[in-house]
């Protein structure tokens, strides 16, 4: 029994083509097929021509959905299929008589082989052969070079995440690099089975201008896959990559690939990202001078974020890992990978609110989490509200924002009191704070308090923001 194809023909306002494509998926020499139409809420008679063709033979099977993109379409109607083999075909192409059958034949014979292609014409705005060039993982590492109308095997579709709907361009480049991550071949038939219509509102066309969101998405998801095929990261300039990546040196510690994904909960001078349980802060880039000096004379403020993050474990999110990307030396990006906090509260929402719960208890607590600091060696010159989380019973205190603190073997008292400069609170947290700072220190609590309540921040003084009162 030969294997079952299933012909996969998204329809969104094909009216016009529907019956041409369709015709040629049913005159082919290869009878052992089915053709699934999901019709993504045609505006046109679509769907209406689609059922007519389906009353006509029984091997057609329509469905509609609401609009959702041409990658949805695919991937629900793959969903439904039945077929061993599956071979796309966009609505407003058509394929020659003997392709499915020679599709099959090399799959059946070479089982290492994923995907199965053939030469293109196009016809219409625009005629003449599609010339596509040699498969390689370093080309489709660079560019698209398969069309959507390929044939592959169900069981290697159900390997990966389907066609991308979140971002609605050049949603088979992106399917081919998730198949080929694990690896197979490619084969192209000689004959130009396919015939590739060109429109002027082609998708083919209007999708150029979005190109550097799909550089930069195609680097997120297929990360591994296109750093080992260029030796680095997909540029906007593409056919340029392996070049330009002479000069691009990426540095990481830790096993963490998932850099720029996740939702944005804060976006101003850097980038704060949550991804399932992780925090990722992707610093902004920094001035050239400034990324000479990071590149070559100190660490990057990532680097000294994930070092001191674990110096101060159980002070702070437990760190996951750090990424840095270099050109010529000179940094240009960088991030910082750490546990999610359990804390939900920041210091600043105990400013102006003392019937706050448990403000008490979470100020003593925040009091003794800076006396661990300190006797760590630890001097966080960016001590401010922002940077110290609590948990609503004060039960857990995080130190954040790690990359400004300075180590010492000794801290002086006057130096250990000056690091409360910042907390822009009233004069009773202070006193509670510092007072159970204080006898954890083996300082005089009347003297700390004091020296604390005087060396008020600068910038909080002459803006009258110091909240004494």
């Amino acid at each position: 029994m030969k294997p079952l194809v299933s012909v996969i023909v998204p329809v969104y306002n094909m009216a016009s083509y529907l019956e041409e494509a369709i015709q040629s998926i049913l005159s082919q020499d290869y009878p052992h097929l089915e053709v699934i139409i999901m019709d993504d809420g045609s505006t046109d008679n679509s769907l209406a021509i689609a059922h007519h063709l389906a009353q006509s033979d029984p091997r057609i099977y329509v469905y509609h959905q609401s609009n959702a993109g041409v990658a949805a379409a695919r991937n629900k109607a793959i969903r439904f299929s039945k077929g061993q083999y599956i071979l796309p075909v966009d609505a407003d192409n058509w394929i020659e008589p003997s392709y499915l059958r020679r599709a099959v034949d090399v799959l059946e014979k070479h089982p290492e082989i994923k995907v199965v292609g053939c030469q293109a014409v196009f016809f219409g705005e625009k005629n003449g052969p599609w010339k596509l060039p040699p498969f390689s993982y370093r080309r489709i590492a660079q560019r698209n070079i398969i069309d959507v109308c390929a044939m592959y095997r169900r069981t290697d579709f159900d390997q990966t995440t389907g066609y991308d709907e979140q971002f609605p361009f050049r949603e088979d480049w992106d399917f081919w690099l998730s198949m080929f991550e694990s690896g197979g071949a490619f084969y192209r038939l000689e004959e130009p089975l396919l015939h590739y219509r060109v429109r002027v509102s082609s998708k083919r066309t209007e999708d150029r201008q979005y190109k550097r969101e799909l550089v930069k998405r195609v680097n997120v998801r297929h990360w591994q896959f296109i750093h080992t095929q260029l030796h680095g990261p997909l540029h906007y300039h593409r056919s340029w990559s392996r070049l330009l990546n002479l000069f691009y040196r990426e540095t990481q510690v830790g096993d963490y690939h998932q850099w720029e994904q996740g939702d944005i909960i804060y976006a101003q001078r850097n980038t704060i990202r949550r991804n399932d349980q992780v925090i990722i802060k992707q610093f902004q880039t920094p001035s050239w001078w400034r990324g000479v000096i990071y590149g070559l004379l100190v660490p990057s403020k990532a680097e000294r974020s994930y070092r001191y993050a674990q110096r101060l474990l159980g002070l702070t999110p437990a760190p996951i890992a750090y990424r840095e990307i270099r050109y010529a030396g000179i940094l240009r990006q960088s991030y910082y990978a750490c546990e999610l906090s359990p804390c939900t509260h920041t210091f600043n929402e105990l400013i102006g609110h003392r019937e706050f719960p448990n403000r008490p208890a979470i100020l003593q607590a925040i009091g003794r989490t800076i006396a661990q600091l300190h006797q760590l060696g630890a001097y966080h010159a960016d001590l401010s509200g922002g940077n110290i989380l609590f948990t609503e019973d004060g039960s857990h205190i995080d130190i954040v924002d790690l990359n400004r603190i300075h180590w010492h073997h000794h801290l002086s008292a006057h130096q250990r009191w000056m690091n409360f400069e910042r907390l822009n609170i009233d004069r009773e947290a202070l006193t509670i704070l510092v007072t159970e700072y204080a006898q954890l220190m083996h300082d005089r609590p009347d003297e700390a308090v004091a020296y604390v309540l005087q060396h008020r921040w600068k910038k909080h003084v002459r803006q009258h923001l110091t909240h004494l009162d």
